[in-house]
């Protein structure tokens, strides 16, 4: 049996977990998360209500795979409507800069990204995420979800990805660019 599978997921008070119609569903103090759910898994209560565990269906190969992978996607999606995860992105270059705008046409907020292009880039906020810009070279995005955060964050960094010359473009925070020497011209005596 799957050692991390058969690992019971802590359940903080606040925190309810649901399982029903192929949708496992998680709502806590931060937001509610909801995913797809497979029918060869089943989800169980302890007696206490301060843990759920995840069984499954036989010992087939893709029921193995499945019970690892969900009972970490459920323990992610706990964490997330406890603490919401967060990704930081840095923009560097000359005039480069993002902000947060409203489109009223659409009813939607989007992300504005200025980045050395004859045009603006827009990319729509997807619901459940918060993004801001404390500065204008600073993106912040952060939500419930660890897989849409993860993802909206690098859909912005696919905009522009750093190149190893002068460093230019948007990285994640803690990200390290491996920098290239540029050419270097030598005089003929």
């Amino acid at each position: 049996m799957s050692r991390i599978g058969k690992t019971p997921v802590a359940v903080p008070g606040g925190v309810k977990v649901s399982a029903g119609g192929g949708r496992l569903s998680v709502t806590g103090p931060k937001g509610a998360v909801e995913s797809f759910f497979p029918g060869e898994l089943s989800l169980a209560a302890d007696p206490d209500g301060r843990a759920v565990r995840l069984g499954r269906r036989d010992d087939s190969k893709q029921c193995r795979a499945l019970h690892g992978t969900f009972r970490r996607l459920l323990e992610n999606m706990v964490a997330g409507v406890q603490k919401p995860f967060e990704k930081d992105l840095e923009i560097v270059g000359v005039g480069y800069q993002a902000r947060v705008q409203q489109n009223a046409k659409l009813k939607r907020s989007e992300l504005r990204l200025q980045v050395g292009f004859a045009n603006a880039v827009d990319l729509p906020i997807p619901k459940g995420l918060a993004v801001e810009c404390p500065s204008a070279t600073l993106v912040k995005v952060s939500g419930a979800d660890k897989a849409l955060v993860g993802q909206f964050a690098a859909n912005v960094r696919a905009v522009r990805p750093p190149e190893p010359y002068n460093g230019k473009g948007i990285k994640y925070r803690n990200e390290r660019i491996q920098r290239k020497q540029g050419k270097s011209f030598v005089s003929a005596e």
